[in-house]
């Protein structure tokens, strides 16, 4: 599947709750793979903003169970799980790219 392809499709946690719909994601180009997907736009960010977006609007791709018509992602409490597992050395390293 190409990255381009999960593109505006909605976002459910597996409770069933609408978190938001992908926008652009985040690729780790040492590994070839995709390491965030994001529920808002990447680019014309500030620091302050894109560590928001990492820490609120992203999800880990490894959090993902399966994409389909939508994008199911494991969850606790109704959150994605990127919101307890994201380091702060992760996030000042991504903000600062």
């Amino acid at each position: 599947m190409r990255v381009s392809e999960i593109y505006s499709l909605d976002i459910y946690s597996d409770n069933g709750q609408y978190l938001g719909e992908v926008r652009d994601a985040i690729v780790d180009l040492e590994k070839g793979e995709v390491s965030r997907i994001l529920m808002e736009e990447w680019k014309n960010s500030g620091e302050e903003e894109v560590r928001r977006m990492l820490q609120q609007k992203s999800i880990l791709f490894k959090n993902i169970k399966n994409i389909g018509d939508v994008v199911l992602v494991s969850a606790i409490g109704g959150m994605p799980k990127n919101n307890m597992s994201s380091s702060s050395a992760e996030l000042s390293d991504l903000a600062n790219r």
